[in-house]
């Protein structure tokens, strides 16, 4: 009978290990899918905005076609940041889409007649809307991931996420950051 209470011990550790690691395991998997649809949500968001892109383009060369600079700049970014495939390239890819749509909406201030275009004035609303949706997309995936992280990083989780298949994620953030510091606007 004295070898059943350390049996009993050791069960009962081994059985509240078990249940930590199912219920951290699980908690870890939750947070897992969380960033990914947060990810989707900014792809979904990104799309939108590339969409959006090349009606405006096509408004502006109508008033402006010498500005083909312009226009091919902001094709190229728009297509680097349809190609992005992670937080980081997309980050990159953000910047550089920030700096051709603020050339595009300055070539648009030199052409009253454009910034009176109800077309014109409808595409640059809903591009600022998307920019203004991308934003919080971007708010929600990044604290998704400090979430996911910060529940990797801690001890004793540390000791077997990353045997688990758990592994750190990257933050989305963009490498020029004041480049996006606000929505592209046209000064009326």
């Amino acid at each position: 009978m004295e070898w059943l209470i350390p049996v009993v011990i050791i069960v009962a550790v081994l059985a509240l290990v078990g249940i930590y690691l199912w219920a951290t395991y699980n908690s870890l998997v939750q947070l897992n899918v969380r960033v990914d649809e947060a990810w989707s949500g900014i792809t979904v968001q990104l799309k939108r905005r590339a969409d959006l892109i090349p009606n405006l383009i096509e408004t502006v060369k109508g008033y402006a076609a010498h500005e083909k600079a312009v226009f091919e700049n902001v094709t190229r970014a728009r297509a680097e940041t349809m190609s992005a495939t992670g937080p980081g390239e997309a980050g990159i890819a953000e910047g550089h889409l920030q700096q051709a749509l603020k050339s595009l909406f300055a070539v648009a201030e030199a052409y009253p007649q454009l910034q009176a275009s109800q077309n014109f004035l409808g595409l640059q609303q809903a591009l600022v809307d998307t920019e203004d949706k991308i934003q919080a997309a971007r708010r929600f995936y990044n604290g998704g991931v400090r979430e996911l992280n910060t529940k990797i990083k801690v001890f004793p989780n540390n000791l077997f996420a990353r045997g688990l298949g758990f592994t750190e994620r990257e933050f989305f953030e963009v490498a020029d950051s004041a480049a996006i510091a606000e929505p592209p606007r046209v000064q009326f």
